[in-house]
């Protein structure tokens, strides 16, 4: 989960958060990808407030930090930790996360998965 202790907030930038998405899209797995746009197209939308895109970016920080509890690169369970960030991000600004964020995360998703 998301340690209190270390600020993921300084890992993330879009740059890197594409960069990982493009590169790993298949290795994460359609339901990990599918959180992290969801988060993404929330915190790009006006009407999300600064605490809420403050989670979020915390949580797509610690998707995009290579150092986090369990190594990407582990077989099956490489993703699990950055599934349970995600997960927790989205519980807390769910309000946030509406039709066309879903929409738009569908979209980017059939290009990497249909």
């Amino acid at each position: 989960m998301i340690s209190m202790t270390e600020n993921h907030s300084d890992h993330f930038s879009e740059e890197g958060f594409w960069n990982k998405l493009v590169k790993f899209a298949k290795a994460a797995g359609r339901e990990v990808v599918e959180k992290a746009l969801w988060l993404y197209y929330a915190m790009r939308r006006p009407e999300t407030p600064a605490w809420a895109r403050t989670i979020i970016i915390a949580a797509l920080g610690y998707f995009i930090w290579p150092m986090d509890a369990i190594p990407d690169f582990v077989p099956m369970v490489g993703y699990a930790d950055d599934l349970g960030a995600l997960a927790l991000a989205i519980g807390t600004v769910a309000a946030y996360i509406d039709d066309e964020v879903k929409k738009k995360a569908a979209e980017k998703l059939s290009d990497w998965f249909d």
